[in-house]
């Protein structure tokens, strides 16, 4: 197997998902598909409250000082938000859902082409936030094995069948920005190995809980959070985390 193929695995099982979603969505009744959402949203946040218990794993716990880990999400998400918000990754991704939309989406109706965007955003936030999306991408590039990207290919074919189905083709561009986020970490993998401790994997799992309770909080109707404008945060996770432990 070559390089990168644990993503390309991804890319071809979200694009799978979306047309089974899109196929048999149709034949599905409007308060079906939104219960579908509903469901997405609950499972969400369950993968949301197990990413936070990370801040109790004994790695990141031995590794840095008494009342450090809920500092360390804390300041990731502080510092990453007010960079994400001058960057305007929300908005940019919302633009791009919107020239996507309008290129491969105009005959559509007004609440399709909402719901087009809708999809295309959330889809590729929850499908690049997490550890597997990184720890799998820098495996697949050291050449360690793709089992972590396998599993991710996984849960999103799954998970692209029931938003493609309630939230339309907006779902299959999410593939672009899986694509591309993790093809640049499979190149960190295969130029640097091995960069993250494990007390720092547990960091930017943590600060991932965060952002993936932000995006059940969207997809319930709860809360509107801009979580594209927390992506940052899971870069400084670790790196904040780094810095505790040599504190």
């Amino acid at each position: 197997m070559f390089v990168g193929v644990g993503t390309l695995i991804n890319v071809i099982a979200i694009l799978i998902g979306t047309f089974l979603g899109r196929l048999f969505g149709d034949r599905i009744k409007l308060r079906t598909r939104e219960l579908l959402t509903d469901v997405l949203g609950a499972v969400t946040l369950i993968g949301a409250a197990s990413a936070v218990t990370s801040l109790f794993k004994d790695e990141l716990l031995s590794a840095v000082p008494d009342g450090f880990p809920i500092l360390i999400v804390l300041t990731s998400l502080i510092l990453g938000g007010l960079i994400g918000s001058w960057l305007k990754i929300e908005d940019r991704l919302n633009t791009l859902g919107e020239k996507l939309k309008d290129r491969f989406a105009a005959s559509e109706t007004a609440a399709s082409n909402e719901d087009f965007v809708v999809g295309f955003v959330t889809a590729s936030l929850i499908f690049v936030i997490g550890p597997l999306a990184i720890l799998g991408s820098i495996s697949d590039g050291m050449s360690t094995g793709i089992d972590q990207l396998m599993l991710k290919s996984i849960l999103d074919f799954f998970a692209s069948i029931a938003f493609a189905a309630s939230l339309g083709w907006g779902v299959a561009f999410s593939a672009i920005p899986v694509g591309i986020y993790q093809g640049l970490w499979t190149i960190v993998g295969l130029g640097l190995g091995n960069v993250l401790n494990d007390y720092q994997v547990q960091a930017m799992t943590a600060t991932g809980g965060v952002l993936l309770l932000g995006i059940a909080f969207k997809l319930l109707r709860i809360k509107e959070i801009a979580i594209g404008d927390l992506l940052p945060a899971l870069a400084f996770a670790p790196l904040f985390a780094l810095l505790a432990a040599r504190i």
